[in-house]
């Protein structure tokens, strides 16, 4: 079925509207697009996926990197790949994204974990590849055993749904186990948001490598597919898995990634040796000029879990560390999560706070006895800290503006 005249109009009016967006600077113009096209036809999702294998990404940390390692997998394998490469995850942002395809192919959207349920049937979906779930601005989102309830819905609504899901995750376990899964052991990390069974809320037992619900019986799935070091052994099989992008969350998404490729029918050889090829996401991980011969280089962290595991990351490292943090509504403006981070593990490092809740970060890292400055740009707090190797760990909104200050947005 082709695209009714009114969809047509829809993503003109939506194209031109984005045009002006990016004209006038007020951003990079897909989500007035989206918004515009749907409000125009509100059946637009449905007849622009027509043609499209639709594969939906969601969890709380790593989606958008999970996405473009899958999408770069596929198209690695000569396919004809669709994305929303740029993160825009909500039906404003997915709607553009499908009205670009030029034709029948593969449609490798990342979606918000709100909104995943209310994409599913409009896009039929052939695959879903969930990651997490953890705390992530609680004054926009509520809490985690509400996200898993509204996919754990989904999954009953459509028990022939493929899913591929993390298995070390006791809210995905739940949330996925209606569908047809293939799990796959990505190791336990954040169990901050996990402590009770979401089927029956008693206390989860933990072990070093799996957890168990000792009253109802809810357990983590066997499965032979697992992360192990930076291999994904999977069906047996032992994959290398050598990304250019940090830290081991990353391996993670890799992990996820190749998953979907082989049930997509990628050989997983073919699918994990294409993903040394990206080394920034949407401005992740960039590498932005201080101006002294330096470079500083840039995490996004959004939410306890991440930060964790961005620390964990720099830990090891011998590197100065500026803490940029925001409150608006894209970051969540509560920033009491704060206190959930581990700050202690920049102790002994080379330290600075910055952002407009500079002085929220100066209190927290003083309480983990964290020498610290004080410079509210992250910019001139990089370049103020000593040392050959800097990074700047930002809230959303303070990401978003180094992304556009150094053109990497345009």
């Amino acid at each position: 079925m082709s695209a009714s005249t009114r969809t047509k109009v829809g993503v003109v009016a939506g194209r031109f509207a984005g045009w002006l967006s990016r004209t006038i600077t007020r951003g990079q113009g897909a989500t007035i697009s989206g918004r515009v096209i749907n409000k125009i036809a509100p059946n637009a999702l449905q007849e622009l996926a027509e043609g499209q294998r639709v594969t939906l990404v969601s969890a709380t940390n790593g989606k958008t990197t999970t996405t473009r390692f899958l999408a770069t997998a596929l198209a690695a394998d000569g396919r004809t790949v669709t994305t929303n490469s740029t993160g825009a995850n909500l039906a404003s942002g997915i709607a553009p994204t499908l009205a670009k395809a030029t034709g029948p192919g593969e449609a490798v959207l990342e979606v918000d974990e709100r909104v995943l349920s209310k994409m599913v049937d409009p896009l039929a979906v052939e695959l879903l590849v969930l990651g997490n779930l953890s705390r992530d601005q609680l004054d926009r989102y509520g809490e985690v055993h509400a996200l898993s309830a509204a996919w754990r819905e989904t999954t009953e609504a459509h028990p022939e749904l493929a899913v591929i899901a993390n298995s070390s995750d006791p809210h995905v376990v739940w949330a996925a186990m209606p569908a047809k899964v293939t799990w796959v052991a990505l190791g336990l990390g954040w169990r901050s948001d996990a402590a009770t069974c979401p089927e029956c809320g008693a206390l989860l037992s933990w072990s070093v490598d799996r957890f168990d619900c000792p009253s109802c019986g809810f357990a983590q799935p066997e499965t032979e597919n697992r992360l192990d070091g930076t291999d994904l052994v999977l069906d047996g099989e032992r994959i290398p898995l050598s990304i250019a992008l940090p830290g081991t969350w990353n391996l993670a998404n890799a992990a996820l990634a190749v998953m979907a490729a082989a049930h997509l029918g990628v050989e997983p050889s073919v699918a994990a040796g294409a993903l040394d090829t990206v080394t920034s996401v949407a401005g992740r991980y960039m590498s932005v000029p201080l101006g002294d011969s330096r470079e500083a280089r840039v995490l996004l962290a959004k939410n306890p879990a991440g930060w964790t595991e961005v620390l964990r990351f720099l830990h090891h490292r011998d590197t100065a560390v500026v803490i940029a943090v925001n409150a608006r509504v894209a970051d969540g403006k509560d920033p009491s999560w704060l206190w959930d981070v581990p700050y202690e593990l920049l102790r002994g490092k080379q330290t600075a706070a910055a952002g407009e809740r500079r002085l929220d970060v100066a209190v927290r890292l003083r309480y983990a006895e964290v020498d610290y400055a004080i410079e509210p740009d992250p910019i001139m707090a990089a370049r103020a800290l000593p040392g050959d190797e800097v990074h700047i760990v930002a809230t959303y909104t303070q990401f978003s503006a180094l992304y556009r200050k150094f053109g990497y947005g345009q």
